[in-house]
């Protein structure tokens, strides 16, 4: 039994030498592979002058709104509309018991038909004292006093004629409508609620045209010369991916006290979203130096962000780079490269470290 043992111990150390002898024979200890090369077009990464430009966030409003109330003191009949219907201009939206609006109308034409009646009587009896006066029958006082009293009653017809058009001016709110063709936004009131002067009873927004409302801190405004008609670049939270153009419209006169800012009212051009939405424009506050590559030049492995250069033996060597901002078709790099170095453009992946670059002379980033 020892003997067959031991022949079996020597039979499984020859077995694994061999097998060693077997994987590490072939190759000399020097050996190393060699990269394929890799072909590129390459660009030059350089220093160039961007936009420092700064993101105001802000929220969309509608190209029109109103709060619409009434006059008219009284209860509400009926509301014929609902959040977030259409309605044309002219369309009811509230209406209000007329019997108050319509009892004040008739009280002013009665008081309308008195001024007329006693006019005419101070008419009659100024002409008779003119009369009277000029054949020595009536003094100068008496003359005096019916001309004032026709002067009066003139006064109290025009005064009546004034209330009689306010009170159908007041007589009409008792049908509300809609004062342009937009979108009930709000309704704040329900049959059986009492409407008062000054109290919103419907919010209407207009359906097309958009604004962006920034508040803009002061030393922006300032160094960016911000002011209305200024064309600024906008994004939507509720448009991902969808550069927008805006257009200040408004700009406030002064800073708020409070705040220490200017508000500003951006409209967007094609921005078909719901008044609310969150959005950001983009404002220039001066120019500024940085190094810029192609964006065809950028790599995304990993989560990271990488730049292929070729070194001073011609070699391809991969950087690992943080970008900045994109201005047209260059990306600009804060940390990895410091200008200068060729890059390889168009790469789909990134090459192996010391593969030998083949391509075309560098040339310029275009502007």
């Amino acid at each position: 039994m020892t003997s067959r043992k031991t022949v079996s111990l020597v039979t499984l150390t020859v077995a694994g030498a061999l097998a060693l002898t077997a994987c590490g024979g072939g190759h000399k200890a020097g050996d190393v592979s060699t990269p394929d090369p890799v072909s590129a077009s390459l660009a030059k990464a350089e220093s160039r002058e961007l936009p420092q430009r700064i993101e105001l966030s802000g929220t969309v409003e509608a190209g029109k709104s109103a709060m619409v109330s009434s006059r008219v003191m009284a209860s509400v009949v009926a509301v014929p509309v609902k959040e977030g219907d259409l309605v044309a201009q002219g369309q009811l939206l509230v209406e209000i018991d007329p019997a108050t609006a319509a009892g004040q109308e008739s009280q002013a034409r009665g008081a309308l038909a008195q001024a007329k009646a006693g006019f005419a009587l101070a008419e009659r009896n100024y002409q008779r004292f003119q009369a009277l006066q000029k054949s020595g029958s009536a003094s100068e006082l008496e003359l005096d006093m019916a001309r004032m009293q026709y002067e009066q009653a003139k006064g109290a017809v025009e005064q009546a004629t004034g209330a009689v058009g306010a009170a159908a001016s007041v007589a009409k709110e008792s049908r509300v409508v809609a004062p342009f063709a937009g979108r009930v936004a709000k309704k704040m009131v329900d049959p059986g609620d009492l409407a008062a002067p000054g109290r919103p009873l419907v919010m209407v927004e207009s359906t097309a045209g958009r604004r962006l409302v920034l508040s803009v801190p002061e030393s922006v405004a300032v160094s960016s010369k911000l002011r209305t008609g200024t064309t600024l670049p906008v994004l939507l939270d509720a448009m991902p991916g969808t550069s927008l153009t805006g257009r200040v419209v408004e700009m406030s006169a002064g800073a708020d006290p409070a705040s220490h800012s200017f508000t500003a009212r951006v409209e967007i051009e094609g921005a078909q979203v719901p008044t609310g939405v969150t959005g950001r424009a983009s404002v220039e506050t001066g120019r500024r130096t940085a190094v810029v590559v192609p964006a065809s030049a950028v790599l995304q492995q990993g989560g990271m962000s990488l730049v292929v250069v070729k070194d001073e033996q011609g070699k391809a060597r991969t950087r690992a780079v943080t970008l900045g901002s994109r201005d047209g078709d260059v990306v600009e790099v804060l940390s990895g490269l410091k200008g200068g170095e060729d890059v390889l453009v168009g790469l789909s992946a990134a090459p192996a470290d010391g593969a030998e670059v083949r391509g075309p002379a560098s040339g310029e980033v275009k502007k």
